[in-house]
């Protein structure tokens, strides 16, 4: 595996392979079916990135997110690795012309939604496609059972019809048991090799406390913890109020939701990115896809609605190894609101139906048409032309998104592209004929290199201040010249898109899945309940009610949160874990043994509190602990 090291220290700066991750290369370079299942923050990525540049071909990314896939893509290309996504609002020549590279070996890492392998066209363009392997991000979005169900993930077993004979591999940061076999009957995966690692992580500190003045406790948190943080709330309105009352307390805090302009979230985030400022206050659209390794604290104002979300959002904090702190700040109130959210997040089947058809009439989609085509879609426009409630549409189009009538995607936030696609001959023939459009022709030839062959994206305002014209004579230029097919013209897009599974329906022939509705609703019930139990659990370590729910078990204590520390505290004694150490030496000497043996021998101690004395006995290195197994040294 030399090439490996050499390679994740050319390109990534890095002189080793973290726990697991060479393993995982490993099966996938032998042409096995793999599954990773590592902690937020395990460095997935790399998994799939080395391997993808060690064989020959092109590695096929299947990833949620649009924004996780252009960052992923910056990344690369930042790096000098050939990358390319193909993404909702692109062009079919654009499209195309990512498919010829891809195909002319010119490509190593092709990043899609799971939606684009529902177009024929793209499966079509895939069959002869030298492909290496298919990586699956986020794999626990193909099963139902899943906090984040997406059906179009059931259609990456179509890739294994087309390729027999390539590998994929699944990664994800939060499956269950349950999660895990789905995800591999699922995707049909053969003879699969697993690596389960640990979803502990030792750094993170977690904290759980009962607020009635949550904003006093907020500020009082981030005062003491020095670096920057992300505090998590419910809703935009209150990221904007909380911020602020940060920011006039002292606290450099800024605020970001998906309502802001691209333009802004991208000038905040950098701000964040940067240390200018110290604290970002959210919704959980922000987060996904940054790798900043110096977050100290990460604070949940409102109690997330499952322990996936909670862990996912907290896996931000401490990428760095150093310790951090992850608060969840709950009331009474929370767990009305949570119980509440459970019954507004599944609206009943008038509410779906009224939605449904307010939507095709907001995008004029026609009885049997509309199918596969983006439409470019703006909420707060569509609650107001039709007189909404908010909350009903949005958990209208997420429910039928998951009964696989319609996907929605995240914010496209393409800039404006052009390509001159007219031959020379053609070009200057134009530009004798229509004078008036030879100044901006000849600008984009000497502005953007490579415009007559590939996409290239263009500063509209910069045209604009050089030809001495308005934005808006610009822009009708450009669509001008698109229509005499002298170049292809993408205009800036900033809004998600809505794209149809199926063509539109008369209301009464919508077949809605009252069985797989009623499924998903008692999933999300029993992921609430569990994220109650969680906030109120005052006995159990928190790592370890997280590493149970998450299927490890007999697991030793964190040794480091709020219920192990006031443990600690009321029921250490030198005395007594130096007795249970010398009684356990005498017992078992150097040989390996495993917790649920103690349980033959009289301690004359509770079960809890021998963990906790392994726990201490552990961290002094008198105990050796891997893989379930102890060794007294």
């Amino acid at each position: 595996m030399q090439k490996a090291d050499e390679l994740l220290q050319k390109y990534w700066g890095y002189h080793q392979f973290r726990d697991g991750q060479i393993e995982i290369i490993n099966s996938i370079i032998a042409g096995k079916d793999t599954l990773a299942l590592l902690p937020t923050g395990g460095g997935k990525s790399i998994c799939y990135q080395i391997p993808g540049l060690m064989m020959d071909g092109v590695c096929i990314v299947i990833s949620p997110l649009i924004a996780l896939m252009k960052d992923q893509v910056a990344q690369l290309k930042r790096r000098k690795i050939n990358a390319a996504a193909i993404i909702s609002g692109m062009s079919k020549r654009e499209i195309q012309i990512v498919m010829d590279n891809a195909h002319n070996g010119f490509l190593k890492f092709l990043y899609v939604s799971p939606e684009r392998l529902q177009s024929e066209l793209f499966l079509e363009q895939i069959k002869n496609l030298k492909i290496n392997f298919v990586a699956v991000d986020e794999a626990h979005c193909i099963s139902q059972w899943g906090y984040d169900f997406r059906p179009a993930y059931l259609k990456i077993a179509t890739i294994k019809s087309l390729h027999p004979t390539i590998p994929i591999m699944a990664l994800t940061a939060t499956a269950t048991k349950e999660v895990e076999q789905d995800i591999c009957d699922k995707l049909g995966l053969q003879n699969t090799a697993i690596f389960n690692a640990s979803f502990a992580r030792k750094n993170l500190i977690y904290v759980v406390r009962k607020e009635e003045e949550k904003q006093s406790k907020l500020y009082d948190i981030l005062r003491h913890v020095k670096g920057c943080s992300i505090v998590y709330v419910r809703n935009r309105r209150l990221t904007k109020l909380t911020a602020n009352w940060l920011a006039q307390g002292g606290i450099k805090a800024e605020y970001y939701h998906a309502g802001l302009a691209q333009k802004e979230r991208d000038k905040r985030q950098d701000n964040w990115m940067k240390n200018k400022v110290q604290c970002m206050v959210c919704t959980n659209a922000f987060g996904m896809g940054i790798d900043k390794p110096d977050v100290r604290c990460v604070v949940h104002l409102d109690l997330p609605e499952s322990p996936e979300a909670y862990y996912q959002e907290a896996g931000r904090a401490g990428r760095d190894g150093l310790n951090s702190y992850v608060a969840l700040l709950w009331n009474d109130d929370d767990i009305h609101s949570i119980e509440l959210a459970n019954k507004n997040n599944f609206p009943d089947i008038t509410e779906i139906n009224r939605v449904y058809e307010a939507l095709m009439n907001y995008f004029q989609v026609a009885v049997g048409g509309g199918a596969g085509y983006p439409f470019d879609f703006d909420l707060l426009t569509f609650i107001d032309t039709f007189n909404l409630n908010h909350s009903v549409v949005f958990h209208s189009l997420k429910l039928l998104e998951q009964l696989n009538i319609l996907s929605l995607t995240d914010a496209v936030n393409l800039p404006p592209r052009v390509c001159i696609t007219a031959p020379r001959d053609v070009l200057y023939q134009f530009e004798v004929e229509h004078k008036k459009y030879e100044p901006i022709i000849k600008l984009l030839l000497r502005m953007y290199e490579g415009i007559r062959d590939n996409y290239c994206v263009i500063n509209e305002t910069k045209l604009a201040v050089e030809l001495a014209m308005s934005h808006q004579l610009v822009q009708q230029f450009l669509m001008d010249l698109k229509q005499f097919n002298i170049l292809d013209y993408s205009a800036a897009k900033d809004k998600p898109q809505i794209i149809l599974v199926e063509p539109r329906k008369k209301i009464e022939h919508l077949q809605i899945d009252i069985n797989a509705m009623n499924l998903l609703k008692n999933k999300h019930l029993i992921r609430a309940n569990a994220m109650i139990e969680y906030a109120m659990n005052t006995q159990e370590c928190r790592g370890n009610f997280l590493l149970n729910y998450f299927g490890e078990n007999n697991k030793m204590p964190c040794g480091n949160c709020d219920i192990c520390i006031e443990f600690k505290k009321n029921n250490y004694s030198a005395e007594q874990i130096n007795k249970f150490y010398l009684d356990l030496k005498a017992l078992l000497g150097t040989s390996d043994f495993e917790f649920h043996a103690l349980q033959n021998f009289n301690f004359e101690l509770s079960e809890k509190k021998i963990k906790y004395y392994l726990e201490w006995l552990i961290n002094e290195d008198k105990i050796k602990y891997q893989n379930g197994i102890l060794k007294i040294v």
